[in-house]
């Protein structure tokens, strides 16, 4: 075989699956097509320390035992209309793929439009469960979780929602977004190794700012680190220059001739996008450029385009790798023509979780897997965005890389760990409180 075929092969068998989707009868949902072979998987969600998902099925007895069992219908609520339809069905795609590397012939996934508004949420859960879904995932936005997740808890139906508002974790909902308690620990964590040891804190005044810099005040003692000063600023503010003035000390420093001398080691700036721009912007202005003081994030870091911001140069944050989606992303791009969004990896990962549970429970009790105990797991699950597992007040808890800006790249500086059993202090810290 010539590599100019393998190459070639390899491609069509990644992208046959996902051209082969097929809308059930029952209900407009999507099937794993029976004759056409899945593309090869390296990042199947399985459960950790136990053997993969591929092995479930790993003769036809087992697979021939799983078709002959009713079908297992699993919901999937996303903004198929709207102002975020783009998300909802690049979301859609990415649940598609998972259902074709992953799943098998009697998995039915059920997509409902939210429409991305609060009311649709609550029809569409409806229609999901009319339709006879065993599992609920999405919806995306706070508001969305918050009107479905009460039909879905009369129905006694667990719901796996994407969204990062951790207020609405508990009973049969568990958040899969990415959350800030982890992302906080992390980072804090890393920078006392590396020596970091004052660091100040300037967040906007929002219920994320605020539980960042609570997080950070009980993660900071711990790692022998001194929180020097915090300043908060009110969300949205147009001209942050006098709030970053007085919290780089200018005026002091510029007074006493000390403007050499930074006032802490690096600071924690909970924001992203323009806001990051801004900040990181008038910390240089003020004389307290990259090489002076680190810049620490969080999740909301996560965006490439902010790599190429001279003022962020060398910023650190915690986030899941990007070398473990890398594959999906690249396959996303080759099947659709267009880039994966940030939050398409956790449609991918949810699908992909569903299947693994139901096909578990299907094997050893003839029902899928959906109650508490089994998606609770405490080995946890291995995704497109590394290890998780949800934490008894249904949150979810994942292992971490940190990341850091170089020369207009986001690149891995320390890797996640691979289970939860590698790090104690992914064990042992906090559960957050809210």
């Amino acid at each position: 075989m010539t590599q100019t075929f393998k190459n070639a092969f390899i491609l069509f068998a990644l992208i046959m699956p996902l051209l082969a989707l097929n809308a059930c009868q029952t209900g407009g949902g999507y099937k794993r097509s029976a004759s056409v072979p899945s593309a090869p998987a390296q990042q199947n969600p399985s459960i950790l320390g136990q053997p993969s998902s591929d092995a479930l099925l790993g003769n036809n007895a087992a697979a021939r035992q799983l078709e002959n069992l009713p079908p297992v219908k699993v919901g999937i609520l996303l903004p198929l209309s709207g102002q975020n339809k783009r998300l909802g069905d690049a979301m859609l795609k990415a649940a598609q793929m998972a259902l074709f590397d992953i799943g098998h012939t009697n998995l039915e996934l059920i997509p409902r439009d939210t429409k991305g508004t609060a009311d649709g949420a609550r029809t569409a859960a409806k229609s999901a469960l009319d339709a006879g879904s065993q599992l609920i995932l999405g919806p995306v936005f706070a508001a969305s979780v918050r009107a479905a997740k009460p039909v879905a808890n009369s129905a006694r139906v667990n719901m796996i929602a994407f969204s990062t508002d951790w207020t609405l974790a508990g009973s049969n909902t568990y958040i899969m977004g990415f959350l800030p308690f982890d992302q906080v620990e992390r980072v804090t964590q890393f920078a006392a190794q590396k020596g970091l040891r004052r660091i100040g804190v300037l967040s906007p005044e929002t219920n994320y700012g605020r539980i960042v810099s609570d997080a950070f005040r009980t993660a900071a003692p711990r790692n022998n680190i001194a929180i020097t000063h915090t300043v908060t600023f009110p969300p949205n503010t147009a001209n942050l220059a006098p709030t970053v003035r007085n919290f780089a000390r200018f005026d002091v420093r510029e007074a006493n001739g000390t403007l050499a001398q930074a006032p802490f080691d690096a600071v924690l700036m909970p924001v992203g996008s323009q806001e990051a721009r801004s900040i990181g912007s008038l910390l240089t202005h003020y004389e307290l450029p990259p090489r002076m003081v680190r810049r620490l994030g969080t999740g909301l870091m996560d965006e490439a385009s902010l790599a190429s911001e001279a003022n962020l140069e060398g910023t650190w944050f915690a986030a899941p790798s990007p070398n473990s989606r890398k594959n999906f992303e690249n396959r996303f791009i080759s099947t659709y023509g267009i880039r994966a969004p940030r939050l398409s990896s956790l449609a991918f990962d949810a699908t992909a979780l569903a299947a693994v549970l139901a096909k578990r429970g299907l094997q050893t009790n003839g029902r899928p897997a959906f109650d508490k105990r089994s998606i609770s797991n405490p080995n946890g699950f291995s995704g497109l965005d590394g290890i998780f597992r949800f934490r008894p007040n249904n949150t979810a808890e994942r292992g971490l890389a940190i990341l850091e800006f170089r020369r207009g790249q986001i690149v891995v500086i320390d890797e996640a760990p691979k289970t939860f059993q590698q790090s104690a202090t992914l064990q042992q810290k906090p559960q957050p409180q809210y």
